[in-house]
């Protein structure tokens, strides 16, 4: 049996650590929630009071936290991973940051030699729970090949797409992919409805031709039901494509649409919806339009 340390129990975390266990892998946990750690440790996990206790004696150590300043807070310190954790201890980071601060990461583990892998996902909660989730990475092949187990328990693709930093990279354009085409579906249904369609009618009549997705197939049904239940929040795709224009500054691109998008999300938030799912960036459209995406009875 392999053992992983994991660190981050929110709404991905929690189903990717049952999946571990389901595998029948050793997990030890960590997290700020007491109520999060006693879910998973009734679900068969183990649990340590700091990161530095959940990297001991770990084959690997798994964050998946908010925001990059989190994981750096997670590794650094007298209490952090890099403080407890052995040579040789694969470090992968499942959590959405900068390509930037993924090689200041890797820089931080080279320096316990331990390898580490940016490893952001995508596949959203239902991916987490049904363990088909998509894993972008940046790091050596021959590392991902010893913790291929972990990632077949949690998902089904696994891409190594260059060195440390690419698969954070990867995860940033595919930010921009998913909540662009959130913004197009929305805007579509707003004028459908305002022209007297029933937006799931609209839905049904597209979804077979070019215009089909999956973002359409699980946003659309969520738009016109009213239904803005977070898979993931406003907030933490508003964290994510920050981090797209902060990147895109760094390396002189010019991102017109993704900027636009992001001006969206700054006014959701200004108006209280930033726990919202980001299919709630409908709202904003209905605001400015003066009509409310609804299925017709």
């Amino acid at each position: 049996m392999r053992k992983v340390g994991f660190i981050g129990l929110g709404i991905m975390g929690k189903p990717m650590v049952r999946n571990l266990l389901k595998t029948g892998f050793e997990v030890t946990v960590h997290d700020i929630n007491p109520v999060a750690v006693n879910e998973m440790r009734q679900a068969g996990a183990k649990s340590a009071a700091t990161p530095k206790e959940t990297a001991k004696g770990q084959d690997v150590v798994i964050t998946m936290v908010p925001n990059g300043k989190i994981v750096e807070s997670v590794l650094s310190g007298d209490d952090g991973i890099l403080a407890g954790i052995d040579e040789g201890t694969i470090i992968a980071d499942m959590s959405s940051v900068t390509p930037a601060q993924s090689k200041h990461f890797a820089e931080l583990a080279a320096q316990k030699n331990c390898p580490f892998l940016d490893s952001p996902v995508s596949g959203s909660e239902s991916g987490a729970v049904n363990g088909t989730l998509a894993f972008m990475i940046g790091g050596s092949e021959t590392v991902v090949e010893k913790m291929r187990d972990v990632y077949a328990a949690m998902g089904k693709s696994v891409t190594v797409t260059g060195p440390n930093g690419s698969g954070s990279v990867t995860k940033l354009a595919n930010q921009i992919m998913v909540n662009l085409n959130i913004a197009a579906v929305s805007e579509a249904l707003v004028l459908a409805q305002k022209a007297g369609a029933d937006p799931k009618k609209v839905y049904e009549a597209v979804r077979d031709g070019f215009a089909g997705s999956r973002v359409l197939d699980e946003k659309a049904p969520m738009m016109y039901s009213r239904n803005f239940k977070p898979g993931g929040t406003i907030a933490i795709n508003l964290k994510d494509i920050t981090n797209v224009m902060d990147t895109a500054k760094a390396l002189d691109v010019p991102l017109v649409m993704t900027g636009t998008l992001q001006q969206i999300m700054l006014s959701l938030k200004a108006s209280g919806h930033l726990t919202d799912d980001h299919s709630g960036i409908v709202q904003f459209y209905e605001n400015i339009s003066g009509v409310e995406v609804r299925a017709q009875a």
